[in-house]
């Protein structure tokens, strides 16, 4: 990766620097601070903390894993987003993206780690096998046990970007031949953000790393430790389809009228009531769509163990409570017999009230008919 900033820069310095204006940083500070959940008045503090605080160093590690999740990290569509993180973080080692390689590359980690000892963040992408040794993923003649466990001892906290470092992923699915794991499987001493998805939300992860590296704390996490920002909600809490499912109209096939009706795909197996992730209201490539936009079921992937739980095309056993701010933290776990029986029941009286007003209209009709007669 080619070296291009300086020591003890701030953003801001390199920003400019980069030959972008002071309207251009604080759009980009407004832009960030709404993904990142922030209220408007804190875009102010974003900003100073930006004019005065060091670039933070990140090491990325590389595991058992598709490289999904760089790929979208690195496609953000905003130009500032593309252009400024990957340095203003000081990315100091990713084998997939740095210039480096071999012993160079080994020989940047190694003293990134030394100089910035107990004050880098540690990114982690991918699962780490245990079986045999954790032979089923090495690099540079080494395990990615045993660099996982050397990178984290000198971060101050650790990322895990997408399912496969925060679950374990589709390596990690039955029957799991090398026994790959989460990173929080192996390292329990050091505060873990995870940041799942197959892959994650390119904004949800620049957000992640740039808030810690803003204001030095993690943000605030749910109970299974994600950042709530981007994953306090259901998929489904805010799908345009959601009306669809309260009314009971559900799609019964791909090739059916209801689906191309855009009508509510539960029936085909669509996770969105159980899965948390920012998908239904941020969406991919720059707010465009995303999977049930594009007419494809959610098939919840920012959940642990998805790839296990189920057929994709087959509907949930059992879906939790259908408040609308229902949180990963509140929510209750009830029997889908009952949810659709509810379901069906609320089907079953919009249909009683429209036959109702199908029947009165008729009589009506039928009354005029006879009193213009008369």
């Amino acid at each position: 990766m080619e070296k291009q900033v300086k020591t003890g820069e701030t953003f801001y310095e390199y920003i400019r620097r980069k030959g972008y204006s002071r309207r251009d940083f604080l759009k980009f500070a407004t832009y960030m601070a709404a993904f990142m959940g922030l209220e408007s008045k804190m875009v102010g503090q974003l900003v100073k903390t930006m004019e005065t605080k060091k670039r933070i160093p990140v090491i990325w590690e590389h595991f058992q894993e598709c490289t999904g999740c760089s790929e979208s990290f690195i496609k953000s569509d905003h130009p500032l987003v593309a252009d400024v993180i990957l340095d203003t973080i000081s990315l100091d080692y990713t084998d997939t993206l740095m210039a480096a390689s071999g012993h160079q590359a080994e020989e940047a980690k190694q003293k990134s780690m030394k100089e910035n000892y107990g004050n880098y963040i540690l990114v982690v992408e991918g699962a780490i096998p245990t079986k045999d040794g954790g032979v089923y993923c090495t690099i540079a003649g080494r395990t990615a046990l045993e660099i996982i466990k050397e990178s984290a001892k000198g971060a101050a906290a650790i990322i895990t970007f997408g399912s496969c470092s925060s679950w374990g992923g589709v390596q990690a699915a039955s029957p799991n031949p090398t026994g790959s794991v989460p990173v929080d499987a192996i390292i329990k001493d050091k505060p873990i953000v995870k940041v799942p998805g197959c892959p994650p939300i390119s904004e949800v992860m620049t957000g992640t790393v740039l808030y810690y590296a803003m204001f030095g704390r993690l943000p605030a996490l749910d109970s299974e430790g994600r950042p709530k920002q981007f994953y306090g909600k259901r998929v489904h809490d805010s799908c345009y389809r959601r009306p669809y499912f309260d009314a009971g109209l559900f799609a019964e096939s791909f090739d059916s009228e209801e689906a191309k009706k855009g009508y509510c795909l539960y029936k085909l197996g669509c996770r969105g009531p159980v899965t948390y992730n920012a998908c239904g209201f941020m969406e991919w490539n720059n707010g465009l769509s995303y999977p049930i936009k594009s007419g494809y079921p959610c098939i919840g992937c920012s959940e642990a163990n998805f790839w296990d739980n189920g057929p994709f095309y087959q509907r949930v056993e059992n879906i939790p409570g259908m408040g609308i701010e229902t949180t990963a933290d509140k929510i209750g776990k009830v029997l889908i017999g009952a949810a659709a029986a509810g379901a069906a029941v609320h089907a079953f009286a919009t249909n009683v009230i429209k036959k109702k007003e199908l029947d009165l209209n008729k009589y009506l009709g039928e009354a005029n008919e006879k009193n213009l007669q008369e």
